[in-house]
């Protein structure tokens, strides 16, 4: 499996073994990996991989609506791009699943290409979420490098103030100010204050 940790996945939740084995025959086809699951115990069960995934789920299953799922999974924290499909889908249901962020709602019989799309759609999020949860991840780690005067400098900082304000306000001297300033930028690996207030609005 060590081999798959960076590699997209996608996940297959239906009942139907038929549905499974041709949706994930269409995603051997065109290169994707994917594994799939008779119910959603079963997926969840399943470690996720430390890569891009998506979820195509099946409105109605055993014991379990697939809208109902999606909104499980959101309370426990468990973030996935959903790609619903159905045989009984109808508009109400559709509009439940995008509002509560699915990416897409296809109705069976659906097209390969449409399925595809969405899948592809939804592993762009996922890459795209990932993405930015380590770009913070690295931000709190250089922001835990600084003193506890240095953020307070950096909080003056990025609120616009100059380094004679923030002296003013530090009860402490330019010089002091502008030393902490230093180390500011060079701890957070801003280039330019433009750079680091973009930082501090992320944190």
């Amino acid at each position: 499996m060590n081999d798959a940790a960076g590699t997209p996945t996608v996940f297959v939740v239906d009942d139907d073994a038929a549905v499974r084995a041709a949706i994930q025959g269409l995603l051997k086809a065109v290169g994707l990996r994917s594994e799939s699951f008779g119910t959603t115990q079963e997926f969840l069960s399943r470690k996720r991989p430390d890569a891009p995934s998506c979820l195509v789920l099946d409105v109605r299953l055993p014991g379990v609506n697939g809208l109902d799922f999606q909104r499980q999974l959101a309370d426990a924290g468990f973030r996935i791009p959903i790609v619903f499909i159905t045989g009984h889908g109808d508009i109400p249901m559709s509009v439940k699943a995008m509002k509560s962020g699915a990416v897409e709602f296809l109705t069976k019989p659906f097209r390969d290409r449409d399925l595809l799309e969405a899948i592809h759609q939804a592993l762009d999020r996922d890459g795209a979420a990932r993405q930015q949860e380590r770009e913070l991840a690295e931000l709190r780690k250089r922001y835990n490098l600084l003193t506890p005067r240095e953020r307070e400098v950096m909080a003056l900082v990025v609120r616009g103030l100059l380094n004679k304000q923030v002296a003013s306000e530090l009860g402490t001297s330019v010089i002091t100010v502008k030393i902490h300033r230093g180390h500011v930028m060079k701890k957070m690996q801003a280039e330019s204050l433009a750079q680091l207030v973009t930082m501090a609005a992320k944190l």
